[in-house]
This record gives structure tokens, sequence and C-alpha cells, in this order.
């Protein structure tokens, strides 16, 4: 969710094969014929965000003495994760987490799953529907727009001018939570202007033309607050090709290796960065206690974290991972 999707589908590839097929289990080494199955199905493949969710999620599942498989689709795309929800059906997990790539149309599936007796734990992002869930984990994504624009505002010190949002993709709860806190929060403050949400379809080419779009068309543009990972990665990259890069403010959200590259480098002024690894951690906490019939919670929230290039450097834990 790639200026770095080379390395990142590398990285991938590395690690599920470190991983044996992406499956995990106690100290013993392989998992006997008991141990109970997770199945983490992330919302894309060779994504620093979602490869640190599963390096939290493997770490806590082997400290469990549980077996975590990984199926994760090529593109965040509700078709394609369908396809890997489904393949669960002939051999189903006792417990499965999963980024909902929809809020609405993966309803379907995963009740499907759920119908035979599968514990569901959401991590990242949520289904509309809160009746199937056992928990739900996920960062506050409206707090993080909201911290987004606060950035903004006080870089842009004052300065008046108009500002664009790039989404991803409409029915992703969690980036649609974050444009619609920013929005919110900007009209705090009067000498900005929102041009609008765009949705990039979570794919960084798109993103940079939005960018090269609004460059041309918007004189005043003076900030852009980018979602996700992806569209992060592709503003900078249209604010390079145009020449704006440190003229027009740009907030990203996450940490991945080139965004925390971009902003060493001045490309970004600010990263709000996610937990992803606590996330992957807790989402297997919930299902083993879910499945051992102990307390669950239903909602649990990962902390966030303001990256600037005055801090990044003391906050280097947040950085997302392209490999365990």
């Amino acid at each position: 969710m790639k200026v770095t999707r080379i390395a990142g589908l590398a990285a991938a590839a590395v690690l599920l094969a470190a991983c044996g097929s992406g499956q995990v289990g106690g100290s013993g080494g392989g998992p006997d014929e008991n141990t109970k199955r997770l199945t983490l199905i992330p919302g894309v493949q060779a994504e620093p965000f979602y490869i640190s969710m599963q390096c939290g999620a493997q770490a806590e599942a082997q400290k469990l003495g549980y077996a975590l498989e990984v199926s994760a689709p090529q593109k965040f795309d509700a078709a394609l994760q369908t396809e890997k929800v489904n393949a669960l059906g002939s051999n189903p997990p006792d417990a499965l987490l999963i980024a909902p790539t929809d809020d609405t149309a993966m309803l379907a599936p995963i009740q499907q799953v759920a119908s035979r007796g599968v514990k569901i734990i959401e991590v990242d992002t949520a289904l509309k529907d809160t009746s199937v869930a056992q928990s739900s984990i996920s960062s506050d994504s409206t707090q993080g727009g909201q911290m987004a624009a606060d950035t903004l505002a006080q870089l842009a010190a004052g300065k008046s001018g108009s500002v664009l949002v790039l989404d991803t993709i409409a029915g992703t709860s969690t980036t649609n939570a974050r444009a619609a806190g920013f929005e919110e929060q900007l009209k705090k403050y009067p000498n900005l202007k929102s041009v609008g949400v765009q949705f990039t379809q979570n794919e960084p080419e798109q993103a940079a033309a939005k960018v090269t779009a609004a460059l041309a068309s918007t004189p005043d543009l003076v900030g852009i607050f980018a979602t996700n990972l992806n569209t992060g990665e592709g503003a900078a990259t249209g604010l390079r090709n145009a020449g704006k890069v440190g003229q027009v403010n740009l907030i990203g959200f996450d940490a991945s290796p080139s965004e925390v590259d971009g902003l060493r480098s001045g490309e970004y002024q600010a990263l709000i960065a996610q937990d992803p690894q606590m996330i992957g951690q807790q989402g297997v906490q919930q299902a083993v206690a879910a499945l051992e019939g102990k307390p669950v919670t239903r909602k649990l929230t990962a902390p966030l974290h303001s990256l600037t290039k005055a801090n990044m450097d003391a906050n280097q834990q947040y950085f997302y991972k392209q490999s365990c």
C-alpha cells in the first residue's frame, strides 16, 4: 500500500521462502498435528506495512505455540482477496486474521468462513458489519488524519493556500477515515482550503499523475496529504518530476523504507507512522484468546507516531520492515 516495489517484491519472496510457506510453530520446530492453525490474509503482498504486521504476528504465534500461515493477494483488491478467503473453504484454519480490502464487498466471503466455526480477527481494516469479527485491531485513522492536518498547518506557518488529499480506494475503512479526519480538522485553519479528496486506486502511478494535474490547475497548492504508503510514494514522485520538492509540503501516512528515505532527504515534511508489528502481535493474542475461551477485547487501538526529520532517528523502531 512503489518507488521500492521491486525491492519489496524481492524481500517478500525471501521472507516467504524463509518462513516455509508462511507457517511457524512453537519453539520445538514444526507444529504437531494438534497445533491450532491461524491464517493471516493481509491487504496486499510485498508491502512493508503488511510485512511488518506479519513479522509481529509470526513472532507472537511462535511464542504462544501456534502455527501461522500467510496468504496475501498480489494487489489491494477485493476480488483477489476473496479468492484467498475462498481457498480456505476446504481446509479452514481455526482463526483467520484478515485486513478486509473493502468494508462491504468482503463481508460475504468472510461470513462464509466464519460459518464454519472459524474465529475472525480484523487487523488494520474492518468490515462495516461489526457482528462478524471477534476483535478488531487498528490505528485510530480519524486521529491520524487530524494529526496530519495539524502538522501541515504548523508547516504552513500561516501561509494561505490549497491542499490536496490523496486517498486510496472508496470503501477502504482506514484510509477513508484518515481523509475524513484530515478534511474535518483542516476546517480549523482558515488559511488552508481543501481542493477535495481524489482516489488513486492504491496505485503510485495514479497518485503521481494526480499531483501533476493538481500542480497545473492549482497554482497556490501548499500541501498534500497522502493517506497511505502507495499514495505517498506516488505523490513524492509527482513532486519530484515537477521540480516542486520542498515547495509543496507533503505529509505521508506510514513509514516504508522509501518514505523514511524521503523524509530524510526532504521529499516529505512529515510522516504519520503506525505500529503494524503491534497490530499483528495483538491480532494473534486476540485470536488465541478466542480459541482458548478467554476474554477477547472487541476493539483495540494501536498508537500513532508523528515523524519529522528532527525526531526520526529517535523513533527508528517505527520504521517499517521489508523482511523479518
